[in-house]
C-alpha cells in the first residue's frame, strides 16, 4: 500500500479517514490498565531467569569483552 501524503488530502478525506480509523478502534475488546500491568508484571519476573540484562552474560559468550588491555606507562 502506497504512502498517503495527508497534507495533499482534503478536509473530507482527512475526516472520512478519521471515521474509519474510529470505526476500528471501537471495535476492539478493551481492558483496564490495572488487569494488563498487572499481566505485564508477571509475564517479565517469568522470564527475570532468562534475561541477560538482569542476571548479565557470561563472560565466555560475551562478544563484546575486551580481548586486551591498553597500558599507559
Amino acid at each position: 500500500m502506497p504512502a498517503i501524503n495527508i497534507e495533499d488530502l482534503s478536509e473530507k478525506d482527512k475526516l472520512k479517514m478519521e471515521v474509519e480509523q474510529l470505526r476500528k478502534e471501537v471495535k476492539l475488546e478493551r481492558q483496564p490498565v490495572s488487569k494488563c500491568s498487572e499481566e505485564i508484571k508477571n509475564y517479565i519476573e517469568e522470564r527475570s531467569g532468562e534475561d541477560p540484562l538482569v542476571r548479565g552474560v557470561p563472560e565466555d559468550k560475551n562478544p563484546f569483552k575486551e580481548k586486551g588491555g591498553c597500558v599507559i606507562a
